[in-house]
């Protein structure tokens, strides 16, 4: 097991290393100077067209589309199981509290960071950009009606949709209904705890498949990428991704520490795999079966626990947009020299942690919320535009740091409810995989 691990990242960063050099080798091929021998001889447009467009598009869109199929069944399935095995009823409410708080908190404290750091830096000075194109914000829905979506009226078209907050509310009434249900809810338990072995089974194929999925990804995204959009935009590119890291590396551990008691060196370990599969596949909901299986396979949290703030933080866990809210607020400012007051930065924390609640589960949600804190503090939506072409990359980077967040809150509300295994939060990948043998030599 301990081997399997280790061959898995290693595959998975020698394919996301390849991916990048063979995607911007294709990329010599669209460009303008196709009259050279290389270009004419290797990149041609009918290669780049079978490789890149062909194999490439289609290996990553299965990739996506698979992990994405997992994601309905495990969370009803799993979120079932756990909210069944539940022997208090008043748990549910706690973790919800819990969760939810805790989510804003991590929020807060992102944007917080964002725009401190974004100040001291000042990526916009003496920057005189002009938007390429007009951005026309979507509007999101207000927070009462966030909270009236939250009930299905047809629980199956919401998995169909895939609406995570209402299938979230479904399970969790048919796994209360299920635990007061007597024998019949027992029988029926039984049932799904079968189903749930075999989509995590399922989870652990397509981790096996992963390396050749994100070779595709990778090789497909950087063909396109504009290297010229990112260094002309170096000084914000950068302002974004060491925010995203000192929240990811400093302020989640340092949680874990004070919060939990907890040595976050395992947790930031035992994360890796699935922090490329969130960097690659730039979807907190397409990697959430991977972080499930991580929280309760590697990181010792119980799938009651796990099975509710993994879903709910793949929805309204927002903490790598609320980074970019704050530094392109900012930017956006100093680019059009318009000066924000300390009310209105205090205007744009609120706003954006509340809003990565308010505004869950609408597409583009990043964006949207970026427009709304805009609009809050007066500075042109149509500034959104200056960053467009730089927002895939960084996209994949925050979506890490969400995912990084699931977990850390994961891990400390388990270890609130006294439903984190320590023994294997601070395991090796080979005490785990010992343990894991004698587990199924005793079963």
């Amino acid at each position: 097991m301990q081997n399997i691990n280790k061959n898995l990242t290693l595959h998975i960063l020698i394919a996301m290393v390849l991916g990048i050099i063979i995607g911007r080798l294709f990329s010599l091929g669209v460009s303008e100077t196709d009259d050279t021998l290389i270009n004419l001889i290797v990149f041609n447009l009918s290669l780049k067209e079978f490789f890149v467009e062909g194999l490439f598009n289609v290996g990553g869109s299965i990739f996506i589309t698979s992990l994405k199929m997992l994601v309905v069944p495990l969370v009803f399935i799993s979120l079932v199981c756990g909210v069944c095995s539940l022997n208090d009823s008043a748990k549910i409410g706690r973790l919800g509290a819990k969760s939810i708080g805790l989510y804003l908190f991590t929020t807060a404290i992102a944007i917080t960071f964002a725009i401190s750091i974004a100040l001291i830096i000042s990526p916009g000075e003496g920057m005189n950009l002009t938007p390429a194109q007009d951005y026309h914000a979507k509007q999101a829905p207000s927070f009462a009606q966030v909270i009236i979506d939250m009930f299905p009226s047809n629980p199956i078209n919401a998995m169909a949709e895939g609406n995570m907050l209402q299938i979230i509310v479904f399970s969790l009434l048919f796994g209360i209904a299920m635990a007061l249900s007597g024998s019949a809810g027992a029988r029926i338990a039984g049932l799904f705890e079968d189903l749930n072995k075999v989509v995590m089974r399922m989870v652990t194929i397509l981790m096996g498949l992963a390396p050749y999925g994100v070779f595709c990804l990778m090789a497909k995204l950087f063909t396109y990428l504009e290297l010229a959009e990112i260094a002309q935009l170096a000084q914000y590119f950068i302002t974004v991704l060491v925010v995203l890291f000192v929240h990811a590396l400093i302020t989640y551990p340092s949680l874990m520490i004070l919060l939990g008691k907890l040595n976050p060196l395992p947790f930031l370990i035992k994360m890796k795999d699935t922090l490329m599969f969130a960097f690659s596949t730039a979807s907190s909901n397409a990697t959430m079966p991977i972080t499930l299986n991580t929280v309760t396979k590697k990181l010792g949290a119980n799938n009651s626990v796990a099975s509710f703030t993994i879903p709910l933080g793949a929805t309204v866990n927002m903490d790598g947009t609320a980074i970019m809210q704050g530094v392109a607020t900012v930017f956006i400012a100093q680019v059009y020299g318009i000066d924000l007051s300390f009310a209105d930065y205090v205007a744009v924390l609120i706003t954006a942690t509340l809003a990565s609640v308010g505004a869950a589960g609408v597409p583009g949600v990043g964006l949207i919320l970026l427009a709304m804190v805009f609009q809050q503090v007066g500075l042109p939506v149509e500034g959104i535009a200056l960053i467009l072409g730089v927002d895939r990359l960084l996209d994949m980077t925050r979506t890490a740091v969400n995912v990084t967040g699931d977990a850390a809150v994961t891990c400390l509300i388990a270890k609130s409810e006294k439903q984190l295994d320590e023994s294997v939060f601070n395991a090796t990948d080979k005490q785990l995989a010992l343990m894991e043998e004698n587990n199924s030599k005793m079963g």
